[in-house]
């Protein structure tokens, strides 16, 4: 008996204090004045899927056009970025599952594959949309983008890349590969990035 109420006494304290701070992070938002901010692009739809890349950024100028152009050159950025990370992830399970003759060197040349692939890919992003606004205080230009690239497109352009090379073609299971890159873009559909 003595035991449950040692026990109990800890578990109590812990809810209150819990119940304390809770209080205590919404009476320091009022206190700072904090104010949520809503960007644009922010539901489901602009996130990557399983079948997507997209990404979104925005781009600050006095100048329209350049204001555009930083957007755009933003969200390209992430894009290539996104794509590069996920393709290193799916290339190191590749060869952790797979023997592969020289690892390192399998590993190197395609992630050299893989760079020229999310160049050649960047040219055929496709504009899901874009936002203009022009900030009271400054005149400046807001201008937020945001892009997609099909994955089916990634991944043939990377399938091609690898069959074209006679080495790589020799530790390469197309069937292992798609399976472990179809299971990152739902891990990252999942995760909503």
């Amino acid at each position: 008996m003595k035991t449950i109420k040692i026990l109990a006494i800890p578990a109590i304290a812990l809810v209150l204090a819990a119940g304390c701070k809770s209080k205590k992070a919404v009476s320091v938002a009022k206190q700072e004045g904090l104010i949520e901010i809503t960007t644009p692009f922010d539901s489901k739809e602009y996130r990557s899927d399983e079948e997507n890349f997209r990404s979104k950024q925005s781009g600050k100028s006095p100048d329209l056009a350049t204001a555009k152009k930083i957007a755009y050159q933003n969200a390209r950025a992430e894009m290539a970025a996104n794509i590069n990370a996920t393709v290193k992830r799916v290339t190191d399970q590749y060869t952790n599952q797979r023997t592969v003759g020289n690892t390192q060197e399998f590993e190197n040349k395609f992630e050299e594959l893989a760079r020229e692939v999310v160049n050649l890919e960047m040219s055929n992003v496709k504009e899901l949309g874009q936002k203009t606004f022009q900030d009271p205080s400054d005149k400046a230009y807001i201008v937020w983008i945001a892009l997609e690239a099909n994955k089916k497109g990634v991944f043939d352009k990377i399938d091609a890349k690898i069959s074209s090379d006679s080495k790589l073609k020799l530790d390469y299971d197309k069937q292992k590969f798609q399976q472990i890159f179809d299971a990152e873009m739902k891990k990252m559909s999942e995760e909503g990035r």
